[in-house]
């Protein structure tokens, strides 16, 4: 008599069965993940460049559209346009290319850029 050892066929399909039906319910939750990430990244950008600003005014009495005169870096993939600077105000939306969302804030007496409508609030869509 023989002693197979190892595993039938029917075993190693319902063990591929498995593994697939837990791939198809992690793989959605990883890339709402991501997204979540770009989203907080533009967030930080748009809130470190509200520091930048602060400190240029503190400096200059008046805000900048400039962000090489702030000394301001973005994070990688993010794309941060200031669109107002006054001596009373500024404005700026930040993009990422990985995700069509968008974020903007705007300061003092600037126009709001959208999808901001609270002044000093960072708003998405």
């Amino acid at each position: 008599m023989r002693d197979n050892k190892g595993f039938t066929l029917i075993e190693l399909l319902i063990v591929v069965v498995i593994i697939g039906i837990l791939a198809a319910i992690a793989i959605p939750k990883f890339s709402a993940t991501r997204e979540k990430a770009y989203v907080s990244a533009m967030k930080s950008d748009l809130k470190n460049l509200a520091s930048q600003q602060e400190i240029y005014y503190s400096d200059n009495y008046s805000y900048t559209t400039s962000a090489t005169a702030l000394g301001f870096a973005q994070s990688q993939g993010v794309t941060v346009a200031i669109s107002a600077a006054t001596s009373t105000g500024w404005g700026a939306s930040s993009t990422h290319s990985g995700t069509p969302s968008t974020c903007a804030v705007f300061y003092g007496t600037a126009s709001a850029v959208a999808p901001a409508s609270i002044a000093g609030a960072v708003t998405c869509n």
